[in-house]
C-alpha cells in the first residue's frame, strides 16, 4: 500500500506544469556528454548572431547525440525569437538539429502588460516561465553557462 501511495504522489508531482517544465529539458538528451546553456538577454543583433554562431559551432563540433545546447532568451533577448527577426531561419535550423531555444514567459507577460499586446514568437521556441530560473535549473544539472 505504501508503494502505491508513493507512486501516486510521484505521478501527481510529475503532472504539475512546473514539474514537467523542469524535467523536460533534462530528458531531451539523456546521453549528452557536453551540456551548454547560452544566455541571451539583450537585443543587439551582433550578440544574437554570436549566440547562434556558438550554438551552431557546438552542434557541428560534437556528435549531435553527445551535445545538449540550450539557448535561454529573456528580457530584450527575446527579440531573437520574434517572427520577423532576420535570424529566424537560423534559429529554426538549430532546433531542427536538436538544440533547444527557450523564451521567458515573464518577459512576454511584462511586454503584454506594458503595451497591451502579447508579443508573437516563433513556434520553435519553448516557453519557460522564468528564463533565469531555467538557466539556474540547467546549471544545477550539469550544464555549463556561456554568455557570449
Amino acid at each position: 500500500m505504501r508503494r502505491v501511495l508513493f507512486a501516486a504522489l510521484g505521478l501527481a508531482a510529475l503532472a504539475t506544469p512546473l514539474a514537467r517544465a523542469q524535467l523536460a529539458p533534462l530528458q531531451d538528451k539523456p546521453f549528452a556528454e557536453h551540456k551548454v546553456v547560452l544566455q541571451l538577454s539583450d537585443s543587439d543583433p551582433k550578440k544574437q548572431s554570436l549566440v547562434i554562431s556558438v550554438a551552431n559551432n557546438l552542434m557541428k563540433h560534437y556528435d549531435p547525440d553527445k551535445v545538449a545546447v540550450e539557448i535561454v532568451a529573456f528580457g530584450p533577448g527575446i527579440e531573437l525569437l520574434r517572427p520577423d527577426n532576420p535570424n529566424r531561419k537560423l534559429v529554426e535550423s538549430l532546433v531542427a538539429q536538436g538544440a533547444r531555444v527557450d523564451i521567458c514567459l515573464n518577459t512576454v507577460d511584462t511586454i503584454e502588460r506594458d503595451t497591451g499586446k502579447r508579443p508573437d514568437y516563433i513556434t520553435a521556441a519553448t516557453p519557460v516561465q522564468v528564463g533565469v530560473a531555467q538557466i539556474l535549473l540547467l546549471t544545477e544539472n550539469g550544464y555549463t553557462l556561456v554568455r557570449p
